[in-house]
C-alpha cells in the first residue's frame, strides 16, 4: 500500500516540509511519484522516516543519520561501529551541555546582578551591548563593582 506525503507524515511523524528536505539533501531518496505528480510512499519508506525523526530526536546531525542509515540497512554492519557514533555523539552532547552550563551561570549572575527595579541601568543589557561579549562567558563580582564580558574573561566596569 502507498501513501501520499500527508499520509506518510502523519505515520512517521515527519512533516511533509521535512520529509521534502530530506528528499532534497539527499538523506531520504526522491519518492516514487503517481501519473499527476504526487509522491507516493511505501510502508518501508515511512520506516525509514521514523528512523529518521528518532535519531534527529536524539540529536544527531544529519551526515550522522546518513551514516546511521547507512549501518541499519547493512545487516551484516558490527554493532561496535554503531557504538561508537553514538558515543561520539554523547561526547558531543557533553560539550554542548558543557556549553548550555556555562551560558546559565552567566545569566543566573547577571539576574542576580540587575535591581529588577524601575531604574534604567542593567546589567543584562550592558553585558549584552558589549562589542567583544560572548555567548558563554563567565561573569564574576570583583570588589563590589560588576564585572562585564568580554572574550570568555572578565572586565571590570565602574559601577
Amino acid at each position: 500500500m502507498s501513501m501520499n506525503i500527508g499520509e506518510a507524515s502523519k505515520a512517521s511523524g515527519v512533516s511533509a516540509k521535512m520529509i521534502r528536505h530530506y528528499e532534497s539533501v539527499g538523506l531520504f531518496p526522491e519518492a516514487a511519484r503517481t501519473d499527476s505528480g504526487y509522491r507516493q510512499y511505501t510502508a518501508k519508506e515511512v520506516s525509514t522516516l521514523r528512523f529518521v525523526r528518532q535519531s534527529r530526536d536524539l540529536g544527531f546531525s544529519i551526515d550522522q543519520i546518513r551514516e546511521l542509515l547507512g549501518l541499519w540497512q547493512d545487516r551484516k554492519r558490527p554493532s561496535r561501529q554503531v557504538r561508537a557514533l553514538a558515543q561520539a555523539h554523547i561526547e558531543e552532547l557533553d560539550e554542548k551541555l558543557k556549553e548550555l552550563q556555562s551560558m546559565k551561570a552567566t545569566l543566573e549572575h547577571l539576574v542576580h546582578c540587575c535591581h529588577g527595579d524601575d531604574r534604567p541601568d542593567c546589567p543584562i543589557i550592558d553585558s549584552l551591548s558589549q562589542e567583544t561579549a560572548a555567548p558563554t562567558a563567565t561573569v564574576h563580582r570583583a570588589a563590589g563593582r560588576n564585572v562585564g564580558l568580554q572574550s570568555g574573561r572578565a572586565r571590570r566596569r565602574a559601577t
